[in-house]
């Protein structure tokens, strides 16, 4: 068992941080730790990347490769006039596919991701690392320890420093970045109602075109039913029928850019003009305000690649980065540079173009595969709104909900019930309420040009703080990208009216909820951050706390990772008696993706030990799940047990001796462990480590000393006494002086999603019969 013992002074010198560490049997953790080097260093074989780049295809490219089912009909919703226009909209889409998707995002945007993960929320976590940007100030100098809280030293004199220290220096900066973020992130989770509405609509729209006789409304009929399959399967989670995502994906790129080519040949190559920039110019300066608006039409073919970002998952960048270069983006050029050919000799035909080019023979079985792509687009996107409201709940910025864990083998693969049942109310009533491709598509474009600008915004403080760029690297970066991404957003400014407001309003509502929500957390901190116990208050009442100490454990759960809360001497002035061992649990999570098993918990010795006073801080990262954690109390116990052994062995032995706390491994104090603990394995050692680097110690002695027998004895006969779970329920309401808009906040909004959210008590799965709740009022 390693174990890290750090110096943390809070009342008396006796009290100290210890991290305790459990390290894997050495060949697991040397496997472990070459799979890590090999990940960061991107040292995998060809054949490696090839299957990586082929497995990504279906997970990240799904809502991207199904964009050619809907380009052409939002560009040209009443017919194509002119076939210059034909040529200039295809310009518009080559380039478009080359600036943002190729240039922008797998080049570029994909090397800011947090240890494989993306998306708003991930970069944001990638920020806070490198600046304390961060609006609930619970973290501790011991987290960034951790082998996942991964940063770059930055030099004081630098432009990152003084950046960051811009940042850090004023509260309202946190707070815009703070709504920035949740602002892409409402964005996503609009794409989750969007992408799944227009790729199934789209897609069933190939029925009418084979059978002009059916109305619209089969269509519709049709997409709610698929929709509502869909939505309904989710709680079986992906796994079993992921690994049909990538072949769909692959034989839907495919067949599209054999369309692609079959049209080019049949009607001839002229189009391929449009890879002459001169065309755009020629296209907007002809058709003037109808032309630019059509933008938001085009702005359709790098629909997804927001998704690219927010799936990435654990797939290597350049694996993504090879599947985009050599199978999508061709495939998607020859898709379009296809449609565009065909409707060069049927200007008519726009509205359906798609299913109009294909050739007669293999009608039905490409609609069957577009189907199953629009499905598998809808399926990532839907994923992936779930991982970013999970990431968002890490985060303090959502009401608890219910996340399930659908795979034993994957981490990422999730199913929140609630969220998962308004996504499909929504995509339904989008669905059905528009009726029309074209207004569908106006909501999607006004999302995800959302989502590239706060993406942009952010990537100019990855620049800065975190790949520590030139300035002018950043300006070019920065420049470029606003110049096309603001291009796209005055276009669909233009459409708000015409189905745009959708997003804006889903958004609207979503980030009323997290904001108010975040406000409401932050707030309650901030209550027991300042109103927490003095120790000497603590140390006066004497190892009594001036109660009766019945037998039992009782965890008083917290938000605080150091101090004594309020609510423990709510506890006491109220009740007459408190248990014999009190451990203060607090359970955060950190601005990392995950917080390996071993490097969880954090004990700690909280007065002289006749008071038997402890706490135990639990860390998460926002991939990290608790899964209904029934060993938790055990894993609780089995550390807090290990941490008073380590504390007795370091009381006895030699004056003389010093030791380097980062250096000293000794086999008495791996003997001392072993022949006291159950849980360890004979291949561990003990290893004791701390921010002081040289401290005097004396050499542990072999076997237990007395008075570590005695404690752990005492411990075990509280523990099997009983063990009462003590949580505080902070009521938060608005003063009588606040405005009018703060009242309904906080005494409304607040108090609403604090009625309908899980309690504490059920994430941490602990037991009607052992549940104490202490109330208590805080005014804001």
């Amino acid at each position: 068992m390693t174990s890290t013992v750090e110096s943390d002074v809070e009342t008396n010198n006796k009290g100290s941080m210890w991290n305790l560490e459990q390290k894997l049997d050495q060949p697991m953790e040397e496997e472990a730790g070459r799979l890590r080097n090999m990940y960061r260093e991107k040292k995998f074989s060809s054949l490696l990347l090839l299957r990586l780049a082929y497995q990504s295809l279906g997970v990240v490219y799904g809502d991207l490769g199904t964009s050619p089912l809907y380009v052409f009909y939002n560009i040209f919703p009443n017919g194509v006039r002119d076939k210059e226009d034909v040529i200039g909209a295809l310009s518009l889409i080559i380039y478009s596919l080359t600036l943002v998707p190729l240039i922008k995002y797998v080049f570029i945007v994909l090397r800011a991701n947090d240890n494989g993960q993306g998306g708003t929320l991930a970069l944001y976590s990638l920020l806070c690392r490198h600046a304390n940007i961060k609006t609930i100030p619970n973290q501790h100098r011991t987290d960034e320890e951790l082998t996942t809280y991964s940063r770059s030293t930055i030099h004081e004199r630098s432009f990152a420093a003084k950046t960051k220290r811009w940042l850090e220096g004023q509260r309202y900066i946190k707070n815009t970045i703070l709504i920035l973020v949740l602002v892409g992130t409402c964005m996503m989770i609009g794409d989750g109602i969007l992408t799944p509405a227009i790729s199934v609509l789209s897609a069933s729209g190939g029925i009418k075109v084979n059978r002009p006789d059916l109305s619209s409304g089969v269509v519709v009929v049709v997409a709610v039913a698929i929709l509502v399959g869909l939505f309904s399967m989710q709680h079986y989670g992906t796994d079993r029928v992921s690994w049909l995502f990538a072949p769909v994906v692959l034989l839907w790129l495919l067949l599209i850019g054999g369309i692609g080519i079959f049209n080019l040949w049949k009607h001839g190559t002229s189009v391929l003009r449009a890879f002459s920039p001169v065309y755009i110019y020629r296209y907007l300066k002809r058709g003037g305000k109808e032309n630019w608006t059509s933008l938001g039409g085009i702005l359709l073919c790098i629909t997804g690649t927001e998704a690219l970002f927010a799936d990435l998952g654990h797939f290597p960048v350049s694996s993504v980065q090879i599947a985009f270069t050599l199978v999508v983006f061709p495939c998607l050029l020859l898709a379009y540079s296809g449609q565009a050919a065909y409707l060069m000799n049927n200007l008519d035909h726009s509205r359906d173009v798609f299913y109009r080019s294909i050739p007669v023979t293999i009608y039905w079985p490409v609609f069957v595969v577009a189907t199953a792509a629009a499905i598998v687009a809808s399926q990532a996107t839907i994923t992936a709104t779930f991982s970013i409201i999970k990431q968002a709940l890490a985060h303090g910025c959502f009401p608890r909900v219910k996340v399930v864990h659908t795979s034993k083998k994957f981490l990422g693969q999730i199913y929140i019930p609630d969220i998962n049942w308004i996504l499909m109310i929504l995509c339904i009533a989008v669905t059905a309420g528009f009726k029309d491709q074209n207004q569908i598509g106006n909501a999607y474009g006004t999302a995800v040009v959302i989502v590239f600008l706060v993406t942009t915004f952010l990537m100019i403080l990855i620049m800065i703080l975190v790949w520590r760029c030139h300035w002018i690297l950043v300006l070019i970066f920065t420049g470029l990208s606003l110049i096309v991404e603001c291009i796209y957003f005055s276009a669909v400014l233009f459409k708000v009216d015409q189905g745009g407001w959708a997003p804006l309003v889903i958004a609207a509502a979503f980030l009323l909820v997290m904001y108010v929500w975040h406000y409401g957390t932050v707030k309650r901190y901030e209550f027991e951050l300042h109103s927490k116990v003095s120790m000497a208050w603590i140390l006066g009442l004497g190892p009594s706390l001036g109660l009766v100490r019945v037998p039992g454990i009782g965890l008083v759960y917290t938000e605080l990772a150091s101090g004594v809360p309020h609510i423990f001497s709510h506890f006491i002035t109220n009740l007459p008696a408190i248990h014999s061992v009190v451990v203060f649990v607090c359970v955060k999570y950190l601005p990392v993706y995950t917080v390996p098993e071993e490097e969880r918990f954090l004990v700690k010795r909280i007065g002289p030990k006749n008071f038997h006073m402890f706490r135990c801080v639990a860390r998460y990262g926002y991939k990290d799940l608790h899964k209904k954690d029934d060993d938790f109390e055990k894993k609780l116990f089995h550390n807090l047990f290990i941490f008073v052994r380590l504390e007795s062995m370091m009381e006895g032995g030699s004056d003389s001796d010093e030791y380097s706390l980062y250096e000293q491994q000794t086999n008495q104090s791996r003997d001392g462990i072993l022949n006291n603990g159950n849980a360890t394995s004979p291949n561990t050692d003990l290893t004791m480590a701390s921010v002081d680097s040289i401290v005097s110690v004396r050499s542990p002695s072999r076997g237990s000393s007395k008075n570590e027998v005695d404690e752990l004895e005492y411990l075990n006969n509280c523990r099997d006494a009983g063990v009462v779970h003590i949580l505080g329920n902070t009521v938060v309401r608005a003063s009588r002086e606040s405005r009018f808009y703060k009242k309904i906040a906080v005494d409304y909004v607040y108090a609403f999603l604090r009625k309908i959210c899980r309690e504490n008590s059920v994430i941490f799965n602990v037991p009607h019969e052992s549940l104490l709740n202490v109330g208590q009022v805080f005014y804001v």
